[in-house]
């Protein structure tokens, strides 16, 4: 398979100012200029005279203020002594020039969105007693490992042969992983709606292994991706899909360049190009597969990748396997970002010389899945036209989760759709199905027809998942004639603003954006994340625990994940259980003021 570059597809790697003049290596961007030697003495001289002049202290706190207001710095982080500084909504970076002066609308937009994101810091205690904590645990694991036999299978007859797994990793999922196996990977025995049932096992060996009782458990479901509450088994498109499955099968057996491509997977491409306000659309079975099987279609080892420090694993091994140079950019830090392209457009590839690179692309994700936070779409756009960078948005949690007509963070910024290149989704959230698509230019993506493995080998999507995707996006567009879809939008939407701010109320630390579905608890402690989900289990509350090495160490969290599905009176059940359980298990780490009025449904 060929690199996008391979076939002359518009899609070269050409960079340009502002001004659209070209941008090789070892040039400056546009807004620094080079004088002529006569002109230098004149510079000189002005700058003597603005060194005599004497700044006011309102200046110097004007310059303050402008500095901290940027969106860089507006993130809420709590800390003791911090930053206070007011009228912050009156000065932004603009990457358009480089520095501090007055914001645009879209930046204005974009500083308003980062100003509801909240990273609260841990408090110090609490480190220290995580770090303790953790390396107590590895430290009764080699003890643990030096004195029992691990029931475990053995190979024999390997001598000379190298170690096949990593002996660390081995390590980690015996002795440490194993002491909490039991609040992961729990199955289910139905839908994954607003509430599911649980089959209940135990262990008599420590966690080695399990052993179902027989009985079930039905609990409140905070822990699927189950946004707009598709997922379920009755209902419009339970019965449609019900009805395709009988009239064509389970499956094609087939890829979509041989014998699985059918008329049902053509309307739903273009479908889903309309939802996206693109021009075409291309569907694939898996969603990871769609991330880490299309990007080396895309890049190739002459590209630079400029990549969200919080993306996903299937678009790092996307990247892998491309072989382009990747430069990672802290977490929504839009001065990191510039700092990352400018380098990259200055230096060029290094491997090569220092010749230009073929192409940059910048990829983000619309709903960071583990921190809950939302890219900064408006000041991305800017930057990626300002350094003629290529934008690869992920929008696999955002799309249908976000915007007034649930068409991701590109309707909730109130973007235009054709400033991203690529736009990548996944019908596994939102729609309550399986699969994902990449929706752009008709060039792009008649180039994905006969380039992506994940299109040319892999197996077309069974014919009632199209089906399922294909009712559930209608019904969000609101083509079935009815306001099921829209209600839908705004019933998550006030579930989400709802169940963030009783949190905040109750005390416990959260990440993320106010408008995000996917909300992180932060417990910190190894051992809390299985208490809190034991606990909640009993009281029939079904969530996810996420821990090192999903999360750094120091950011073991409990992550719920809302639904529209979901109504005022579980929420607040759920709530009410989250309060007794954080008073018991010392989880109300927030410094935070906390709001003493009844919060608004």
């Amino acid at each position: 398979m060929g690199n996008l570059d391979d076939d002359g597809a518009n899609f070269d790697g050409s960079y340009g100012n502002s001004n659209g003049t070209p941008i090789s290596n070892g040039h400056i961007p546009n807004h620094t200029t080079f004088v002529q030697p006569d002109e230098k003495e004149k510079q000189r001289e002005g700058k003597k005279q603005l060194n005599n002049v004497k700044v006011s202290e309102e200046q110097l706190l004007r310059l303050k203020e402008l500095k901290f207001s940027a969106p860089a710095y507006t993130e809420i982080r709590t800390r003791s002594g911090g930053l206070n500084f007011k009228n912050t909504e009156e000065g932004n970076y603009h990457p358009d020039n480089g520095h501090w002066g007055r914001r645009s609308d879209v930046a204005r937009r974009a500083t308003s969105s980062s100003q509801k994101t909240s990273f609260e810091d841990v408090p110090l205690h609490t480190a220290c007693l995580t770090y303790l904590g953790f390396y107590l645990l590895m430290i009764l694991g080699y003890i643990n490992q030096l004195l029992f036999v691990p029931k475990v299978a053995t190979e024999k007859g390997r001598e000379g042969y190298v170690t096949l797994y990593d002996a660390f990793e081995s390590f980690y999922s015996r002795y440490v992983y194993r002491r909490v196996r039991d609040c992961w990977n729990r199955p289910i025995c139905s839908v994954p709606g607003d509430e599911l049932i649980l089959k209940d096992r135990v262990t008599d060996d420590y966690g080695w292994s399990f052993r179902f009782t027989g009985t079930e458990t039905r609990c409140l479901n905070l822990g699927s991706y189950n946004y707009l509450g598709f997922a379920s088994a009755t209902g419009r498109c339970a019965d449609e899909s019900e009805q395709r499955a009988r009239e064509k099968g389970l499956a094609y057996c087939s890829s979509r360049c041989e014998l699985g491509n059918t008329q049902l997977h053509l309307d739903l491409e273009r479908l889903t190009a309309r939802y996206c306000g693109v021009e075409d659309a291309i569907v694939f079975g898996m969603g990871f597969a769609t991330n880490a099987l299309n990007l080396p279609s895309l890049l190739g080892p002459n590209c630079l990748v400029v990549s969200d420090e919080k993306n996903h694993a299937s678009i790092i091994l996307g990247l892998r396997l491309s072989g382009a140079t990747t430069r990672v950019f802290k977490h929504n830090s839009m001065r990191d970002l510039e700092r990352v392209l400018r380098n990259g457009v200055c230096y060029g590839n290094p491997k090569d010389g220092g010749k230009p690179f073929k192409k940059i692309m910048i990829l983000v994700e619309g709903i960071f899945s583990m921190e809950g936070s939302i890219v900064r779409l408006p000041e991305i756009i800017a930057l990626k036209k300002k350094y003629k960078a290529y934008l690869y948005l992920d929008e696999a949690h955002s799309v249908g989760s976000m915007g007034p007509n649930g068409r991701g963070v590109v309707d909730y910024f109130k973007a235009d759709p054709k400033d991203v290149d690529i736009l990548m989704g996944t019908f596994t959230k939102s729609f309550g199905s399986a699969g994902g698509y990449i929706a752009g230019s008709k060039k792009l993506i008649d180039f994905l027809r006969t380039n992506s493995h994940a299109h040319c080998y892999a197996g077309s999507i069974s014919p009632p998942i199209v089906q399922q995707i294909y009712t559930s996006m209608s019904i969000i567009m609101g083509e079935d004639g009815t306001n099921t879809g829209r209600n839908k939008i705004q019933q998550l939407a006030r579930n989400t603003r709802y169940f963030r701010r009783r949190l905040a109320q109750i005390g416990v630390i959260t990440y993320g954006h106010e408008d995000s579905p996917v909300v992180p608890m932060l417990v910190y402690l190894f051992s809390k994340i299985g208490a809190v989900i034991r606990t909640l289990t009993t009281r029939h509350i079904a969530v996810v625990g996420a821990g090192f090495p999903a999360t750094p160490i120091m950011e073991g969290r409990i992550r719920f994940c809302l639904s529209a599905a979901h109504t005022k009176e579980q929420l607040d059940y759920a709530l009410e259980v989250i309060d007794d359980v954080s008073e018991n298990l010392g989880l109300k780490y927030s410094r935070k003021p906390r709001d003493p009025n009844p919060i608004e449904y």
